[in-house]
């Protein structure tokens, strides 16, 4: 049996698709919410919380985790930087929505 190398930041034993945090949020949805525009990007992302899978959001108190692929990781967090110091203009820009409940 083979024994695993240790993966250690720098080291050539870095797995790319390992997932690696790059973020973490104090609810599940608004961590979906920057998991669905890292997606919107072209980014793999997911989200991880010890919550009971949602049953239980008291246990969200210690953070949501926004999960990419070690090989994504410099583009979400490029990603996540250019929103946070660029955010949208949604009081002067609002988003096209059609309030006409019978195209639904």
């Amino acid at each position: 049996m083979r024994r695993k190398q240790p993966n250690f930041p720098g080291t050539a034993f870095e797995d790319e698709s390992e997932p690696v945090c790059v973020a973490v949020v104090t609810t599940r949805a608004e961590a979906e919410l920057i998991v669905g525009m890292l997606r919107s990007g072209g980014l793999r992302a997911a989200t991880s919380a010890h919550d009971a899978g949602g049953w239980q959001p008291e246990l969200q108190l210690q953070g949501v985790q926004v999960l990419v692929p070690r090989a994504d990781e410099a583009e979400a967090r490029e990603c996540l930087a250019d929103i946070e110091n660029n955010p949208p203009d949604i009081e002067n820009n609002p988003p096209d929505v059609d309030d006409n409940p019978s195209d639904y």
